[in-house]
């Protein structure tokens, strides 16, 4: 079997990858772990979709290389592996190589091996068994691809980090230089300035005064532009409304609040009566006379036929 996957990843990020069992195992589609502590990163359950049908093998993965013996398109790395089935009497076993050639803009990903196995595995048809593997290794290649991609952001982001808190260190002994030499300079201005301030104190104390202390600009007044044609007037604001504007906001709101609380609703939010009950009420208004009139017909019929007899 072979199966040749190029991605765009430089080599280097994926040796890194590939010399981590942890994260490898994390790149191996439908991996699971096991439980115990002590055993290898690679050790666990593999559930492999062949054929329509899922089997579970349960087993132990072992990665070595790259060593002093990788080929001379770049450095290889050999994957062997056994596993039974958790559900049967089915055993599997896989010797991988793994070549890592450098391309222009990534790497080329060469798989090339051997797989045995039974049970299950034997009884699915021709070509089953094939696709599932390179199924299963283009899973395995793009999850390798998105560990190392977030691998080298990791590495960059804490370069990064270095950079910035050297930089920072060092424009820190810049400040506490200048701080330093700033410091020693103040000192002699200061000592050269006491000895002026205390020859030509006297003269500068004859004109101390409260009139004399200097005002800032922003305490003068600011008179109002003389082009401002309300400058002058003064608005105010009435109490109460007049007498119009309460015509107005009465007419607008329409009846007072005592006036909504304790009367019917009128207008459009008035209610309507619904058709069932007014049909019934009119059918009613003329039951009654009809039933009058045919009694009062009923009694004058059978007069007049009495009076014939």
């Amino acid at each position: 079997m072979e199966h040749e996957v190029f991605v765009p990843v430089p080599v280097p990020t994926l040796l890194r990858t590939l010399g981590d069992p942890a994260r490898v195992a994390r790149c191996v589609p439908g991996f699971q772990q096991d439980a115990d502590a002590s055993a290898s990163p690679l050790a666990g359950r593999l559930k492999l979709r062949a054929g329509g049908h899922t089997i579970t093998y349960r087993g132990e993965l072992r990665l070595t290389g790259p060593g002093d013996g990788d080929g001379p398109d770049g450095p290889r790395l050999s994957v062997t592996g056994t596993g039974a089935e958790a559900r049967g009497d089915g055993a599997v076993e896989v010797a991988l190589t793994l070549a890592l050639t450098a391309r222009d803009g990534g790497t080329t990903l060469t798989y090339s091996g051997t797989a045995e196995g039974g049970g299950r595995l034997a009884e699915l048809e021709d070509g089953a068994a094939l696709a599932a593997a390179h199924r299963l290794l283009d899973r395995f290649t793009q999850q390798l691809v998105t560990e190392s991609l977030a691998e080298r952001g990791e590495g960059e982001a804490e370069v990064k980090a270095e950079e910035d808190a050297s930089r920072d260190a060092d424009a820190g002994a810049e400040d506490a230089g200048t701080d330093t030499g700033a410091g020693s300079t103040g000192t002699d201005a200061d000592a050269d300035s006491a000895g002026t301030d205390d020859a030509g104190g006297d003269s500068d104390r004859v004109g101390e005064g409260p009139d004399d202390a200097p005002r800032s600009v922003y305490d003068s007044p600011v008179p109002p532009p003389s082009l401002d044609p309300v400058a002058g007037v003064e608005f105010t604001v009435p109490d109460e409304p007049t007498a119009e504007a309460a015509h107005a906001r009465r007419t607008m709101i329409g009846r007072s609040a005592e006036e909504v609380d304790h009367a019917p609703p009128r207008g459009r939010y008035a209610p309507v009566p619904s058709m069932d009950a007014g049909g019934t009420n009119t059918t009613l208004r003329w039951v009654a006379p009809a039933a009058a009139l045919a009694l009062a017909s009923a009694v004058v019929l059978g007069r007049a036929l009495r009076r014939r007899r």
